[in-house]
């Protein structure tokens, strides 16, 4: 068992447009998230991931960077970054970067050259084809809908944009693009930093020659997927980057990637392989997605979450790492998703967290998960920001599909339900900003917000401060194998965790009604944890959640 600060730690993802505003523009900033840090201090936050903040024309929210080595001027300056980074080390926490670079804006200097002339020598930087037959080289679909290619009059060509089109791929087959962006890192990392979440980075290989793939019956283009995930030499640039990089400092790495199976997962986290130390997998994401990808709703199915997550937990057991995650900026809110938002808010909330802090892995929190932020649902189309989002409703109305019916999924799934402002207290705009919000607040703020939660001892914030510390004084938590019980049982999620002569039972009610076990099967010893304050009853309340620390001898 090798030992390391980032499988014991906690992870608070904060998104800075969303976090908190201390210049009353409608937009957080640098300086606003300063003004939080205690409150995360608080609330046992080991490490802090900080999602894009660099120079960009906001096409994707920061996504699109148009200079790796500056910032936005919305979030501040360098000079209030580094005042963030000194305070985050003061209060003996820990920064990492969001890592961009499967693709860059187009508004980067690189790609303004590349496309003034075929003959630039930055033109390589990207990936180019001429078309074909008056159409684009291939067939393949962006991640945000449309084509993946866009035509550049200038030189008669199509760039490759997986994502949206003001987000041009960079060209990994280039070294000089390689060692561009290892310069990048190894500055951002002198700095002071302490890691990097590297976004979409098992897109960064395509396949030589970028095949046309099979186009699904009512869609106008092909996934291309299975052409650039995992591609031929993700491999090759990861260790490259490990070598020259990542393997001269002591730090935390998190790759984001779509469509990665627990083998491939071994491959990129595995100790002796120098890649990653883990990665975002999407699988337990896609659970309650209907044939036709995330806006097709389908109810998601216990059995299939004890499944996915059970194989994740056993099959990395002895090799790589998990990241345990059921938020970020990307996802609906979990407790309006798996949970219920009305009339078992903070049960559900805390049920949620139980299951997913107590498994094997680096837990994630997103901004506002911790005092049970929910879904929103805007009146109008208007009222959202999203790219895909928008995309997705243009396209759908397209096809004929119905106000009713498009709204529906957009209320379920749209990235926009994670990014309304973090709802700070009952004051105007939950607290977020004395201006006006660059996206509504949810208006449940009245009676959802962290000044509340934190003068609650019952809230969901004291529950997350209690499932932190439990993970810092039982090492069973952080290190104990993993074992599924009651594989069958429709309503319960149970499993047990095993160090030494430690087992750890945790004990969860997945739904709002109340559900029958043998508890004397998976409990006795000391009750660590539990959502409901009297716990002696034989049947499990809804939403419950317990956890058992049994001592055997030794």
């Amino acid at each position: 068992m090798q030992k390391a600060w980032w499988k014991e730690s906690v992870v608070y993802q904060v998104y800075p447009r969303s976090f908190m505003d201390s210049n009353g523009d409608g937009i957080g900033d640098l300086q606003g998230m300063i003004s939080k840090l205690d409150y995360l201090k608080e609330l046992g936050i080991d490490v802090i991931w900080l999602s894009p903040v660099y120079r960009s024309p906001n096409d994707d929210n920061g996504y699109d960077i148009s200079d790796y080595q500056d910032i936005m001027d919305e979030f501040g300056t360098m000079k209030d970054w580094e005042q963030l980074l000194k305070e985050v080390h003061n209060r003996g926490m820990k920064l990492i970067m969001d890592l961009v670079v499967n693709h860059s804006s187009d508004e980067h200097k690189w790609f303004v050259e590349a496309r003034s002339s075929k003959a630039n020598k930055y033109r390589d930087y990207y990936i180019w084809r001429s078309g074909k037959d008056g159409k684009e080289p291939n067939n393949w679909g962006s991640n945000f809908g449309g084509s993946a290619w866009e035509y550049d009059e200038q030189t008669d060509d199509y760039f490759l944009h997986l994502f949206s089109k003001k987000q041009p791929d960079l060209n990994w087959e280039n070294p000089v693009v390689r060692k561009e962006i290892y310069q990048m890192m190894t500055w951002w990392l002198e700095k002071g930093i302490d890691g990097f979440r590297m976004d979409v980075i098992n897109f960064i290989s395509k396949v030589e020659g970028l095949p046309d793939d099979e186009v699904k019956p009512g869609k106008k283009y092909a996934s291309g997927s299975k052409y650039y995930r995992n591609g031929p030499k993700i491999h090759d640039y990861l260790q490259e980057m490990n070598k020259e990089v990542l393997s001269q400092y002591d730090i935390m790495t998190v790759g984001e990637m779509p469509g990665v199976t627990p083998e491939l997962a071994k491959l990129y986290t595995d100790d002796d392989r120098h890649e990653l130390n883990m990665i975002f997998q999407f699988e337990h994401m896609g659970l309650d997605n209907g044939a036709n990808g995330k806006w097709d709703l389908k109810e998601l199915h216990l059995k299939d979450l004890k499944a996915n997550l059970s194989k994740w937990q056993t099959e990395l057991e002895h090799s790589g790492w998990n990241s345990l995650y059921f938020n970020n900026h990307d996802q609906p809110r979990s407790v309006s998703r798996f949970g219920d938002d009305k009339q078992y808010h903070r049960e559900s909330a805390t049920m949620l967290a139980t299951l997913l802090h107590m498994m094997k892995g680096t837990p994630y929190i997103y901004q506002g998960e911790e005092f049970g932020m929910t879904n929103v649902s805007f009146a109008s189309i208007d009222d959202y920001r999203d790219i895909e989002t928008l995309n997705f409703y243009a396209e759908a109305k397209e096809q004929g599909q119905s106000e009713e019916q498009i709204m529906a999924s957009i209320y379920e799934k749209s990235r926009d339900n994670a990014r309304t402002p973090v709802q700070w207290d009952d004051s105007d705009n939950a607290g977020f900003t004395s201006g006006e919000p660059w996206i509504q607040v949810n208006p449940n703020y009245k009676k959802v917000n962290a000044k509340q939660a934190m003068e609650d001892p019952g809230s969901i914030f004291h529950f997350y401060r209690k499932l932190i510390q439990l993970r810092k004084q039982y090492e069973v938590v952080v290190y104990g194998s993993y074992h599924l019980l009651l594989e069958d049982h429709p309503e319960v999620f149970a499993y047990k965790r095993t160090l030494g002569h430690q087992e750890l039972y945790v004990i969860c009610n997945f739904y709002g009604k109340p559900a029958t076990i043998d508890l004397d099967k998976v409990s006795g010893g000391q009750l660590l944890i539990s959502n409901y304050k009297e716990t002696e009853t034989k049947e499990l309340r809804p939403y419950e959640a317990r956890v058992y620390l049994v001592e055997n001898q030794r």
